[in-house]
């Protein structure tokens, strides 16, 4: 073989060789694309496995759990106009009157900041705590929201009242969207060891609307109710009221009169 044709294979083979390690790189970065692509279908699927496990019939999510209060408590029992009371059995006064939407955000914070000081007052008998929720909004998604929450705090046995009511605050959808749906308001009550067969058909058949109605027009026309919150100190509504110490000093303020 002659030099020239020596040096003619050597090139050929070095072009072959590096023909065939810009074929392997192209190959390695194919299977980088492909692995990359198919981890991200695994990591789709496994999301829309687990949001899936998380939805209703309807639809929507279902994420939260129900919570079970375990504070300081009083007595709780239910009233034919739809009142949920706490209280020990000898104390009648001073009486705070609650009246709250459960889709309403300023009274989840005043069950935040206050409700505890409520309950505490109640447990050590200095006062007669009074629920009384109703409907107030009345554009939609607000106002089924809002219903859906009233009647089924209204379908709770009085022992479950304090969880379910905490539980809803909980849940509380946001503004605008649509929340507390039947299998929501089932399953949290489920979860909290509902067991009368009557409670499912109560809240998914709306079985309170009507209490519901009449609680509301006692809120607006006959208290005057404005919005939500609004607490009542033995008829009196409270307006200054903002935090722990002022409530105490309020209701130890109504029951030395």
């Amino acid at each position: 073989m002659s030099k020239t044709d020596s040096t003619r294979t050597a090139r050929e083979r070095l072009a072959a060789e590096r023909a065939a390690q810009a074929v392997r790189a192209r190959r390695a970065r194919l299977l980088a694309i492909v692995a990359g692509v198919l981890a991200a279908a695994v990591a789709v699927a496994v999301v829309v496995i687990v949001v899936a496990r998380q939805k209703d019939d309807e639809g929507r999510s279902v994420k939260t759990e129900a919570v079970s209060y375990s504070g300081p408590s009083a007595p709780v029992a239910r009233h034919a106009d739809g009142s949920v009371t706490m209280g020990r059995t000898k104390v009648s006064k001073p009486v705070l009157e609650l009246f709250e939407d459960f889709q309403c955000p300023a009274c989840k914070a005043l069950e935040t900041s206050l409700g505890g000081t409520m309950r505490k007052l109640a447990a050590d008998g200095r006062l007669k705590l009074v629920y009384r929720p109703f409907h107030l909004f009345q554009q939609e998604p607000l106002s089924g929201n809002s219903e859906r929450g009233a009647n089924a705090a209204l379908c709770v046995p009085a022992d479950k009242w304090l969880s379910y009511h905490d539980t809803l605050y909980k849940a509380q959808p946001a503004e605008g969207t649509k929340g507390f749906s039947p299998d929501e308001l089932v399953m949290w009550g489920r979860q909290l060891g509902v067991t009368d067969p009557k409670f499912e058909p109560c809240v998914r058949g709306m079985q309170k609307k009507a209490q519901v109605a009449r609680m509301t027009t006692y809120a607006l026309v006959n208290r005057r109710v404005q919005g939500t919150p609004t607490m009542f100190l033995d008829g009196k509504q409270l307006t200054t009221v903002n935090s722990a110490e002022s409530l105490t000093k309020a209701v130890d303020q109504a029951a030395a009169k």
